[in-house]
């Protein structure tokens, strides 16, 4: 921690430091090498249920926006306290991710719109925002020039337009006027101890990086030796000192306010900008810190379905996930848990964070989506009813449908990655692939397969010409027992939890063949069970129509294994149905006490239809047997 003090020290004692410029702008390479890549997104083609949903939320949601609702707010400076700045950024990046992905021309005509349109909203000074002069650097308006910013490179990098840029810089430069040394004291602006202002952290490394502009790196490390501060968050120490994240700040007497520490989608935000500030510098407490948070989280956040937080705050979800909870699982928040894994897995190739993605895409996200594409949710409980969220800030939209779809387009990204010579395979399914595997040479990677409804996957492998590269396979870490093959031929020493590497001469027409272990796995919590099968979580849900979803149950198991079987009963817009054997109820006598098979289907597609039609429930309560369970210590 005194190394960082000192970082805060000197800055203070540097007040040029910042309005220092510099002759000539260059890019910047990174200082450490993500050891995972993408591919081109236009390359990979998703299809399939999962596909489906991507091309819903690109038509409902993202194609379909009235953008320049989302453009107006910038136009009027009068705003005190809101966040309506955050929209356009959030929506713009989902639409550049979709024209990346599907390269559709109309989509590119409405993004370069949309840009033309903000830029001209842009003060003299460089400021682009809708907060009065005398409420700048209050409440959310950092945070809304993070979110424009962002959006604003991520149009450059799609298109090399230079005015993007040169309006970046004036954002900046503007920001930089107003904070740091000597002014403004970044953590000390908005709530949250400065969290959602300090994500600003993200977006001036990546100028940096395209202007080789010093003065945004060193406001960047300005920004990380402020959460040392004792205003600041602590994002480093009391991650490095294992501090849970729900524990680093008292229970807060205000909730939306200040002293709230365990604000969950904003820590992530700063920790995602902290990974881009390791990927300059080299500095290994940076991705330490990161990591333990992320395991912290891991470990007492995340619930089966790949979610978490209550009211938008870590609460030790983890333990608490069987409670009916208010305003849990907020959409923004899994959609950041997963972009600040898929970092850390570029980083490190480390198949945990693969893992993690994979249970958030196939629940917490694809729960949040109604079934035909229309609304994200803003909250996704284990039991209840979805439904819209509230239009926010005076304008029809909120933050969980701006930024649900940024998830959804992160996926092409991930489900297929490589590094030289190597490619690793993320998402199973019905997709299509094309890799430059090197300079010279291009594969053509088609998998065959309607997983994860059944467990066979077929990978069929087409480079341009025969050549020694290594395909990666992920095995998840719920797959005890994978079977894989290629051209017949089968290997063995495969780990759960692990890329299982075959490196060979691969030619046209090989084929890989996979078998993963879906079968169904039984968890107990808080005297509450629930069902697994593969990367999903089941759930009741009313439309099957077989009894009271809330009632007690035993289900039945055989070494944590449940046998679930094919439903017969498959109500409308259901993906997935089985049936589990269940004993219901408290009574044991007659026919009561044997066990029946009652529907589930993946949480996904339970209460889909948000109305009172689709109730439905994850956590079963078990009926306490005495003669079976010391039910003193239960």
């Amino acid at each position: 921690m005194n190394k960082y003090k000192t970082v805060f020290i000197l800055l203070l004692l540097s007040p040029l430091i910042m309005s220092q410029k510099l002759t000539t702008r260059t890019s910047v390479t990174n200082s450490v090498n993500d050891k995972m890549v993408s591919f081109s997104p236009s390359g990979v083609k998703i299809e399939g249920f999962l596909g489906e949903k991507m091309n819903l939320v690109i038509s409902q949601r993202i194609k379909a926006q009235d953008v320049d609702h989302l453009v107006e707010p910038f136009r009027h400076k009068e705003e005190t306290r809101l966040w309506q700045s955050e929209f356009w950024g959030k929506w713009i990046q989902s639409a550049i991710a979709a024209y990346d992905y599907n390269r559709d021309p109309e989509m590119l005509l409405i993004i370069k719109k949309a840009v033309s349109d903000l830029i001209s909203t842009q003060m003299p000074s460089g400021y682009i925002g809708n907060y009065s002069d005398k409420a700048q650097l209050q409440q959310w308006d950092i945070w809304g020039r993070k979110y424009t910013l962002l959006g604003l490179l991520a149009y450059y990098d799609l298109t090399g337009d230079k005015e993007a840029l040169k309006a970046s810089c004036k954002l900046a430069d503007h920001l930089l006027t107003q904070v740091g040394p000597g002014k403004a004291n970044i953590v000390k602006t908005g709530n949250y101890h400065g969290m959602p202002s300090s994500s600003i952290l993200e977006p001036m490394v990546y100028l940096y990086r395209k202007t080789g502009d010093v003065r945004y790196l060193d406001f960047a490390k300005y920004i990380v030796a402020q959460w040392e501060t004792p205003d600041g968050p602590k994002l480093i120490s009391s991650a490095l000192a294992g501090i849970p994240v729900s524990e680093r700040f008292p229970h807060p007497d205000v909730w939306w306010s200040y002293e709230n520490g365990q604000k969950a989608y904003e820590m992530m935000s700063c920790y995602d900008g902290l990974l881009e500030l390791y990927r300059v510098t080299g500095e290994p407490d940076y991705l330490k810190a990161v990591e333990m948070a992320v395991q912290s989280i891991i470990s007492s956040e995340i619930n089966v379905a790949g979610s978490g937080t209550a009211y938008e705050c870590f609460y030790n979800g983890a333990k608490y996930q069987t409670e009916p909870t208010y305003h849990t699982m907020e959409t923004c928040v899994t959609m950041t848990w997963m972009k600040l894994c898929f970092s850390l897995l570029r980083l490190t190739a480390n198949p945990l964070y693969a893992d993690q993605i994979e249970k958030s895409t196939y629940n917490a996200l694809m729960a949040s989506m109604k079934f035909d594409g229309s609304q994200i949710a803003k909250y996704s409980p284990l039991e209840g009813l979805h439904h819209a969220g509230e239009e926010q800030c005076g304008m029809h939209i909120n933050c969980c449908n701006a930024n649900g779809p940024r998830a959804f387009m992160m996926i092409p990204r991930f489900a297929v990655m490589g590094s030289q010579n190597e490619i690793y395979v993320n998402i199973y399914g019905q997709n299509k692939s094309v890799i430059q595997i090197n300079d010279k040479n291009k594969v053509d990677l088609t998998q065959i397969s309607d997983y994860p409804v059944s467990d066979k996957i077929e990978l069929n492998i087409n480079p341009q010409k025969s050549e020694s590269f290594t395909i990666s396979l992920r095995i998840p870490s719920w797959s005890n027992s994978t079977i894989i093959s290629v051209n017949g031929t089968e290997f063995s020493g495969i780990t759960a939890g692990s890329y299982k590497e075959i490196t060979r001469v691969w030619n046209k027409g090989d084929k890989v063949t996979m078998q993963l272990d879906l079968s169904g796995r039984l968890i107990t919590l808080n005297g509450e069970q629930a069902i697994l099968r593969g990367p999903l979580v089941l759930a009741r849900d009313t439309r099957f129509g077989d009894g009271f979803i809330y009632e007690s149950a035993v289900v039945k198991e055989k070494n944590g294994k449940v046998e679930l079987l094919p439903s017969g009963n498959k109500p409308a817009n259901i993906w997935m149905s089985f049936t589990a054997p269940l004993i219901l109820g408290t009574d044991m006598e007659g026919e009561y006490g044997k066990p029946r098979q009652v529907n589930f289907c993946d949480f996904a597609s339970a209460g889909n239809t948000w109305g009172e039609d689709s109730r439905y429930k994850v956590w079963i309560p078990q009926t306490l047997n005495v003669m079976k369970t010391d039910y003193i210590s239960y």
